[in-house]
């Protein structure tokens, strides 16, 4: 058999040989005619010695014969498998005819034969073979009826019992010819549905070893079926998640998304594609306190409709092929490009109110010193007194002194933001820190027409910090308050022993902070409202500086305030402080490049900062 099937797979044509289904086709059509026009001709010979010299019809019948030899020939040149069908249907119509019509006509055992043609055609799983066939059929017995009628067949010479044997092997052959049919569409139909296992096993195999998750839904979501990737992708069994029990684990928000995928692939007959977030369980034997409700994942699904056998199925049960990946790690790297993003944003936005801020800043002192010295310049001319000199010259160090804290301010930042600010940890005593700090900034207060009421009892304990460090959060915070209270209101500071911390407390009824700024309170160079319509001086480094030297100290900051209602801002921190062995902290405000490149210049700017100290000093002492 092997033999054989080698032989008919070297004839099969180059179209039918990468197909399993379409081989065996090619190979039931061809097997059985070269096999039947082989016993014809072997048959021949011994015709002809039982029977004689033939006539021209049983020449014609077995010349007809080799007929099927050509069949296969056009088969194997072309791989037309449906138009040799065509042609076998011709054939063997055609040779039917011919007996049947010197036979005796409709009457003739050759007429049984006719029957055999559309079954002959069922085999090239054609409906337009098979339906031709029978037409040839019909219209061949239509013929025999008919030139029976009209006596325009030849008479024939049979006896009644030669007619009857010739029937009798007539229906005999017919037969078995159809059973021969009959079981090569039996071995067709179990090679095809050996294939279809091999398919189904093949596909099945693919979709227990993809990582991807398949799955197949319903219009309303329901999963009729989903691959066992989901055990490893959801942490849980496939069974949970048969019906609706993925679509529980469906982010809330996320499940009108999901919903409407699957509806309008079902109904668009379009391929959809959805995001959304799916509940993964969490691993067995986890740590004690670990959240048991799992974690949510990002999920990419990609759905579209399955083809239905008929349009009436197709619109009961209207079903969705799903597949679905893990998308969680590409999700956070574009959560993790959008902080970037909105960083580098903020550091633009850093860098132009930098821009802002210094220009009104600098400009401002350094005209009143340019105007005010050229004036002393020009004394003799414009005549003028000792007070009066004497009141420019303080305009002019007032500038300066401005211009000074200016610059500090920033070389304070950036030493805190490169991890080059030193702090130097001692016991003082906080209270007197207080209250020498509320008396400097007394003045101003009244100034201002503002009531400056300090509560800092007397048996504060004694705490290990940097006073210097306390002074300048003291110094910073009042100021602050101070700056933004409207005259006749009041700011308060008070300082209390909270466990192990000490709690400073500046409370004022000022202008307020707006809840949208209250979050951006502490970035460098922020003030709240907009830059050009500023009512305040000040380059918006109090606060930022307060809040890294909070950091430093391992402290805590928290502001609470409302729109013309007031501030309070309250400072924690631990009486007993003891640096850690690496300073820098993570939660100081990142500056702007333009501060970058001062840190980079710290050696100079420590340098310049002296020479001003005492050149300061030099005047005062003038």
């Amino acid at each position: 058999m092997s033999i054989i099937r080698d032989c008919l797979d070297a004839l099969l044509h180059p179209s039918a040989r990468y197909d399993a289904l379409t081989r065996a086709r090619h190979r039931a059509f061809m097997a059985p005619r070269l096999l039947g026009s082989l016993a014809a001709f072997a048959a021949f010979p011994v015709y002809l010695a039982m029977r004689g010299a033939p006539t021209a019809i049983e020449v014609a019948a077995f010349a007809w014969l080799i007929a099927p030899i050509l069949l296969s020939w056009f088969l194997s040149r072309t791989g037309r498998y449906e138009g040799a069908h065509v042609l076998s249907s011709l054939a063997l119509a055609g040779l039917v005819m011919t007996v049947a019509m010197t036979t005796g006509g409709i009457e003739s055992f050759a007429a049984i034969w006719l029957v055999v043609v559309p079954l002959e055609a069922a085999l090239s799983a054609s409906r337009r073979v098979v339906a031709f066939a029978l037409a040839l059929a019909l219209a061949c017995t239509a013929l025999l009826i008919v030139f029976g009628l009209f006596d325009l067949l030849p008479a024939s010479d049979a006896s009644t019992a030669a007619r009857g044997i010739f029937m009798a092997c007539g229906v005999a052959s017919a037969t078995l010819y159809a059973a021969g049919l009959a079981f090569g569409a039996e071995s067709l139909a179990r090679t095809s549905v050996s294939l279809l296992y091999v398919e189904e096993d093949r596909y099945r195999l693919l979709a227990r070893n993809m990582s991807d998750v398949i799955s197949r839904h319903r219009r309303d979501g329901a999963v009729q079926f989903i691959s066992p990737a989901a055990e490893t992708m959801l942490a849980t069994q496939v069974t949970r998640l048969l019906g609706h029990g993925l679509f529980d684990r469906v982010h809330v928000a996320d499940r009108p998304a999901y919903l409407s995928a699957l509806s309008d692939a079902a109904r668009g007959g379009e391929a959809r594609s959805v995001e959304f977030r799916l509940r993964r369980d969490a691993p067995r034997g986890g740590e004690r306190g670990q959240n048991r409700q799992g974690d949510f994942i990002w999920v990419e699904m990609r759905c579209r409709p399955l083809e239905q056998a008929s349009d009436a199925a197709a619109s009961l049960e209207a079903e969705v092929v799903a597949v679905m990946r893990d998308v969680t790690d590409r999700k956070r790297q574009e959560q993790a490009l959008d902080l970037a993003r909105t960083a580098a944003e903020q550091a633009d936005a850093s860098k132009t109110r930098f821009l802002a801020t210094m220009s009104h800043e600098l400009r401002t002192p350094l005209n009143a010193i340019i105007g005010f010295s050229e004036m002393i310049v020009q004394e003799d001319a414009l005549m003028l007194d000792a007070a009066r000199r004497r009141e420019y010259a303080q305009l002019i160090n007032d500038s300066g002194q401005h211009l000074l804290s200016v610059v500090n301010g920033i070389l304070d930042m950036s030493k805190m933001e490169s991890g080059n600010f030193e702090i130097a940890p001692e016991p003082f005593a906080p209270r007197a820190a207080l209250i020498n700090c509320c008396n400097l900034l007394a003045l101003k207060a009244r100034e201002n027409g503002i009531d400056l009421v300090t509560h800092a009892p007397e048996d504060l304990p004694v705490m290990n910090g940097d006073p210097r460090a306390f002074k300048q959060i003291v110094l910073n915070l009042v100021s602050n308050a101070i700056k933004f209270t409207e005259r006749g209101g009041t700011v308060t500071v008070s300082a209390a022993a909270e466990g192990a911390r000490l709690v400073l407390r500046v409370t004022d009824n000022g202008v307020g902070i707006a809840a949208d700024d209250l979050k951006r309170i502490g970035d460098p160079f922020f003030q709240a409202g907009k830059t050009y319509q500023r009512r305040h001086e000040g380059t918006g480094l109090g606060l930022s500086i307060v809040k890294s030297l909070v950091a430093l100290h391992c402290g805590e900051i928290s502001v609470h305030s409302r729109i013309d209602e007031g501030t309070t801002v309250m400072v924690a921190l631990p009486l007993a402080f003891s640096p850690p062995v690496q300073q820098p902290p993570n939660n100081i405000a990142t500056l702007t490049p333009v501060l970058r490149s001062a840190s980079q210049d710290q050696n100079q700017d420590q340098n310049q900062d002296q020479n001003q100290d005492q050149a300061h000093q030099v005047k005062k002492s003038a």
